[in-house]
């Protein structure tokens, strides 16, 4: 187990001159604060709504959130989900652990992509698995190639299909069938990770990986996907809000799972999420998506302006990232390190997101906290360092 470099440069925001495009998080600035204050003073001002928040709580989640949660999936295409397929869970992140408690035995292989995401390599790697490429756009694995003798089987996929973080790519319908097709050739479960659905900024919504398996199998319950979705990109990260939507039979594994890691997710942030999400998710995602986007805009547009030559990145439809490729030349740490001591920019450097630590010539930028003029500024900051390096290296 390794500590995070994200969670470790977020300390800099502290340091007002640092311009950091470090953390995935939301603007504080964009919480519904009024709304989430409102619902917890209903709550707590009830002396009888007021007992049961504060007490115990079913390790299953509160029930009127999973059923508002099942008739959320079913509207985006789950066929048969009902509230026995979620686990209410603090966070995605815990829902990643939990998979890889259920699923993962010490040397067993798993599938994931190149860059991926860091928390879930944190959750897998306390069980000490060993990885693999997941098929994807940019290779050319088949479900043949796992299946060489001298290979372990894989236990299971894992990927991020909306807004991947760390590069802010997307598959699409085509790239996800063929996935699933990959998936059902091996017997492979698949683990999506879709904590940056809700902010599409353009281009068409495309099914889940989960809609697409519970319309192939002919339901939930049938289907290999297990699915983790959270509230902290689209409501607010401090409650600890997240779900998992599987088969009824790998959600009971997971409930054992809760029960002995922490009995229940908070039942009061549980009830006040309820009450928030089901009368003001729509309004909320559609106020904050048009503000991110700009950012995003903004973000690409510096690039454009100020990076040398041979420096590319991405162009997402969505999301909270950008991700750079630097000339061979240049080590994103070391870059890293002189951006932050020479023109107090901060960012995360790409190999913390390859299991391997591979991936040295790459670097992850956020540009979900700052605003349009901030994102200038801090990348003519770093394309002007990146053009003192390049003839220095080249």
């Amino acid at each position: 187990m390794r500590g995070s470099e994200v969670r470790e440069l977020l300390k800099l925001l502290d340091q007002p001159d640092i311009i950091s495009f470090a953390g995935g998080i939301p603007d504080p600035e964009l919480f519904p604060r009024a709304a989430i204050a409102r619902a917890f003073a209903r709550v707590l001002g009830d002396p009888a709504r007021a007992k049961a928040a504060l007490q115990y709580a079913p390790s299953e989640g509160y029930l009127p959130l999973r059923q508002w949660l099942a008739g959320e999936m079913r509207a985006r295409g789950v066929t048969g989900c009902s509230a026995d397929n979620i686990l209410v869970t603090n966070g995605s992140q815990q829902g990643l652990d939990f998979v890889g408690k259920l699923f993962i035995q010490a040397q067993d292989t798993i599938l994931v992509p190149y860059p991926t995401f860091l928390g879930a390599l944190q959750a897998f790697n306390a069980y000490e698995p060993e990885y693999d490429l997941l098929p994807g756009p940019d290779n050319n694995r088949t479900a043949a190639s796992y299946l060489e003798p001298s290979r372990r089987r894989p236990k299971f996929g894992y990927c991020m299909p909306e807004f991947q973080n760390p590069t802010g790519t997307s598959l699409d319908l085509a790239e996800r069938e063929r996935l699933l097709d990959t998936a059902d050739a091996l017997n492979l479960p698949l683990i999506e990770d879709n904590a940056y659905e809700a902010l599409r900024y353009e281009g068409r919504r495309v099914p889940s990986l989960l809609a697409l398996a519970a319309e192939r199998a002919g339901g939930i319950d049938l289907c290999k996907v297990i699915y983790c979705g959270t509230f902290s990109k689209s409501i607010v990260p401090g409650l600890r809000v997240g779900w998992i939507v599987a088969p009824r039979p790998v959600v009971e594994k997971l409930v054992l799972i809760k029960q002995a890691s922490d009995l229940h997710t908070s039942g009061l942030n549980q009830i006040v999420m309820h009450e928030v999400a089901s009368t003001i998710l729509a309004a909320q995602t559609e106020a904050i998506r048009p503000i991110y986007q700009a950012r995003r805009d903004a973000m690409l547009q510096a690039l454009q302006a100020h990076m040398p030559a041979g420096v590319s990145w991405t162009r997402p439809e969505g999301g909270m990232f950008v991700w750079v490729d630097l000339p061979a030349a240049i080590d994103g740490a070391e870059l890293l390190r002189r951006s932050i001591a020479e023109a107090r920019v901060a960012f995360v450097s790409g190999s913390g997101f390859f299991p391997d630590r591979s991936g040295r010539h790459h670097i992850r930028l956020s540009f979900s906290l700052s605003p349009p003029a901030r994102i200038e500024e801090g990348i003519r900051r770093l394309g002007r360092l990146l053009t003192e390096m390049v003839p220095a290296r080249a």
